[in-house]
């Protein structure tokens, strides 16, 4: 009965796995780019990258200039973040920046 419950660990690690690779093809180079910022600047955290942006929108100092969307990359992150959190993945694992 063990290998059965195996079969079926490695049956939904490998359904889980092509959903997040499914999703990262999908992204584009302005989602890509955050994913990948967080990785080197944030320490892998979207929390310091989120306070970051708000206090760019509040005038408060902030650490890393992104862009001048910051509305539209705060909901980026989001998204991002929904995403690792429902399917226990650093998306950074998974998206490499492309020269």
């Amino acid at each position: 009965m063990a290998p059965n419950a195996d079969n079926a660990d490695n049956n939904e690690k490998f359904a889980a796995d092509t959903s997040v690779e499914a999703f990262v093809q999908g992204l584009d180079d302005k989602y890509r780019m955050l994913v990948v910022l967080k990785s080197q600047l944030y320490g892998g955290r979207w929390e310091p990258m989120l306070e970051d942006l708000q206090n760019r929108l509040e005038g408060k100092p902030y650490i890393f200039k992104l862009a001048n969307r910051i509305k539209d990359d705060v909901e980026r992150i989001e998204a991002l973040w929904a995403f690792e959190r429902n399917h226990h993945v650093d998306l950074a694992e998974f998206v490499k920046l492309e020269s």
